[in-house]
C-alpha cells in the first residue's frame, strides 16, 4: 500500500531522528519493553517515551500492555511491518494527495 502524502511526511519526519532510527533498529530484532529499550539505547525513560510516541503516531510502531509475572504493568513495543520505497514516481503520487498550502491558493 503506498502512503498518502501526510502519512509519507509522518513517516519521514518521524524517521529523520538519529535516536528514533537507533528505536526501530532495536525494535527491528524483536519486541522490547520500555525500561529494557531505555538502557539498551542509553536514553532516559521519559525522553524513550516522547520518541515511541512520535513513532507510533506516524505508524511505524506498535505499543502493547501486558502484564508481568510479578503483577507489574509493562508496556511493550515492536515494529509494524512497513515496507518504504520512495522512488520519483512514488513522491509524486503521494503529492496529489497532499491538501493544498496557503500558498497554492494564492
Amino acid at each position: 500500500m503506498t502512503p498518502t502524502g501526510g502519512e509519507l511526511l509522518a513517516m519521514l519526519s518521524a524517521l529523520a531522528n538519529p535516536l528514533r532510527l537507533r528505536i526501530v533498529a532495536q525494535l527491528a530484532g524483536g519486541r522490547d519493553y520500555v525500561s529494557h529499550l531505555a538502557r539498551e539505547i542509553g536514553i532516559s525513560r521519559p525522553l524513550l517515551h516522547m520518541h515511541l510516541q512520535r513513532l507510533e503516531a506516524a505508524g511505524l510502531i506498535v505499543g502493547s500492555l501486558e502484564l508481568s509475572d510479578d503483577g507489574k504493568a509493562m508496556k511493550y513495543y515492536e515494529v509494524v511491518d512497513f515496507d518504504l520505497h520512495l522512488t520519483a514516481s512514488a513522491l509524486a503520487e503521494a503529492v496529489r494527495t497532499l491538501p493544498p498550502t496557503d500558498l497554492e491558493k494564492t
